[in-house]
């Protein structure tokens, strides 16, 4: 467990939030507020609205209120965050993913019962749910393989995130296992946006690189590489292969419709507003565990071309 650093006295409740709701203030349905705080990055973001909305089901089966505030991939904001929820005397809360160091969220716990997801973390009050980025690009890798692509572009998240950095490794450790090329020219860095993957689409194109297929490290991202792809005249897939991560719901619509790797969103956030329940009630969840699915759609093509020299 991580050593917990207190806060100092003197040092200000919102640099340092002081977490230690008021019993007193709580509602008088039975010491509760009836109400949960959830601790997003982006509200407006198609992948943790799925999250959103599978915790907004849960919650309101048990007649709890959700509270949503969005931290933006922002230490400091998310501690405000934080720090406005415990103001609210919400009965729990939910972070998705995040910056919030582990020994905040134990701080955090020690007052409250908290979910965290992206994380394996243990401490009392405190449940963590993980998915398994690894897993889930070996299986990429693995479908791109079968298909006879050697050469495969994959474009990563930013770095200073864990599940980025854990699906790059995952791409990094199968490549060798099947004794297909590593090659750094084909792994470009960006920000999980669509706007980021039709930046870094561009940039692997301009390399002059040959590559047959590419794995964006999430949906968004993929959707931006095939318009990048569409704009340079590379069509999809008989010139190049594009597998997603996440299986965002629009993903089946997209042309063509995409190949992704599916960890239920919606799953997590279901999971994780019962797994906060359970704590409410002074229960341990059991452990849960988001499997990795490759949803095989029609983005994908056999490898048959060495694409990315802009004559294709």
């Amino acid at each position: 467990m991580p050593r917990v650093k207190k806060a100092n006295s003197h040092e200000s409740s919102k640099a340092t939030p002081n977490f230690r709701p008021d019993p007193a203030a709580r509602s008088l349905a039975g010491g509760r507020a009836m109400s949960i705080g959830v601790l997003t990055q982006f509200i407006d973001s198609p992948y943790y609205g799925e999250a959103l909305r599978g915790i907004e089901d849960v919650v309101q089966q048990a007649s709890y209120s959700p509270l949503f505030v969005s931290g933006h991939w922002n230490e400091s904001e998310e501690k405000d965050r934080i720090y406005m929820l415990l103001e609210r005397k919400v009965d729990g809360i939910i972070v998705l993913t995040g910056k919030l160091t582990d020994e905040t969220l134990v701080d955090v716990a020690a007052s409250i019962p908290v979910v965290v997801t992206g994380r394996h973390l243990l401490a009392p009050k405190l449940f963590s749910i993980d998915f398994d980025n690894v897993e889930g690009a070996c299986l990429a890798v693995r479908h791109l393989y079968a298909l006879g692509h050697q050469r495969v572009a994959f474009i990563s998240g930013p770095l200073d995130h864990s599940d980025a950095v854990q699906r790059v490794a995952g791409f990094r450790s199968e490549l060798q296992r099947k004794n297909m090329p590593v090659d750094e020219a084909l792994i470009v860095t960006s920000d999980f946006q669509e706007s980021g993957g039709f930046r870094a689409m561009n940039q692997l194109l301009e390399t002059h690189q040959s590559f047959t297929a590419v794995i964006a490290a999430n949906d968004q991202m993929a959707y931006g590489a095939r318009l990048a792809l569409y704009r340079a005249g590379i069509r999809v897939p008989e010139d190049v292969s594009i597998v997603g991560f996440d299986d965002l719901p629009h993903s089946a619509f997209t042309l063509p419709p995409l190949t992704t790797v599916r960890q239920s969103i919606y799953e997590v956030g279901s999971s994780a507003a019962r797994a906060l329940f359970e704590l409410i009630d002074g229960r341990t969840p059991a452990p849960i565990q988001i499997p990795a699915e490759l949803v095989v759609r029609e983005a994908c093509h056999p490898g048959r071309r060495c694409a990315g020299l802009l004559g294709v």
